[in-house]
């Protein structure tokens, strides 16, 4: 009989958690909690065919995948490398049907790099990110989440804005988002089924960025296999028993020391809607999240 996975309490994750936001906020030097960083001199530049490796997240999230998913069949780079990191717990059987799916596709100069992780660790988005940092063998890293779609001419513009490069970290300047999306809108059920899907682009709006922050931290490759993702805060890289709320981007970015540098990047897109999936829906903390986003949207 195998042990069961004893976690923290969740009031203590939540301390630990404050504890290391108030650290990141700059009070405490970001060097006493990474290894160092690659010089600039010794980072490589881009060439002219660079390598990225795109890493996302997917808990209960099949319908948001299957667009990012999708996109890469329906739009495939020609100008760089990619491959497709996905972490997934083989419980979510929508999202393992999903993949099954997509495996099918044999699509050039994209490889399909699925990675079954136990609940647990799952629920903490920090430990994939970490992991796929240390092992990645690309040139570049974006760290994203399983909503964001990169359609048309996303990844040869990012190709060719990498040209030369050896930033630490870069993210794009901007992306076209939905409104909050409630759950019978078109673009979420048409998520539901195991097929290939598109968007329509002129139902999302163009938003600006100021940060590499969340789903658009785009790693040089040589600061990742330095320092990994967060890879000295324990908090970050605890198994938890239920999906964390994810503070860890913000963290890297004191890790590094820079907000990260603007790129012009075409075809980013985000799907974003009401009703998370990966919460327990029906309880108190789901549904004030619902009302939030519901304000949010309405500012």
């Amino acid at each position: 009989m195998s042990t069961p996975t004893l976690y923290p309490p969740r009031w203590y994750d939540r301390m630990l958690g404050l504890g290391m936001r108030w650290a990141a906020s700059g009070l405490l030097p970001a060097s006493w909690f990474r290894a160092p960083i690659p010089a600039a001199a010794s980072r490589r530049r881009s060439g002219a065919t660079p390598s990225l490796e795109i890493v996302t997240h997917c808990w209960q999230y099949a319908r948001m995948l299957v667009y990012q998913l999708s996109s890469f069949i329906a739009h495939p780079p020609t100008k760089l490398s990619l491959t497709v990191t996905i972490f997934y717990a083989e419980s979510d059987l929508a999202t393992v049907a999903l993949l099954d799916f997509i495996a099918g596709y044999d699509i050039p100069n994209v490889t399909w790099n699925p990675q079954p992780l136990p609940e647990g660790e799952l629920f903490r988005r920090g430990i994939g990110r970490n992991r796929a940092a240390l092992a990645s063998k690309a040139d570049w890293v974006w760290m994203t989440d399983c909503d964001i779609v990169f359609h048309a001419n996303c990844l040869d513009s990012l190709a060719e804005q990498l040209q030369g490069r050896n930033d630490i970290l870069v993210y794009p300047r901007q992306e076209r988002t939905t409104p909050m999306l409630p759950e019978h809108s078109d673009i979420l059920q048409n998520g539901n089924a195991v097929q290939l899907v598109d968007i329509n682009p002129s139902e999302f709006e163009l938003h600006e960025r100021d940060r590499a922050k969340g789903a658009f931290q785009i790693i040089h490759g040589d600061v990742a296999r330095a320092i990994g993702y967060c890879n000295s805060l324990r908090v970050y890289q605890s198994p938890a028993d239920h999906w964390c709320k994810c503070y860890e981007d913000r963290a890297f970015r004191w890790l590094v020391g820079t907000q990260g540098t603007p790129l012009e990047v075409d075809g980013v897109y985000q799907i974003r809607h009401i009703q998370k999936g990966r919460y327990k829906q029906g309880t108190v903390s789901s549904r004030v999240r619902s009302k939030i986003r519901r304000i949010q949207e309405q500012q």
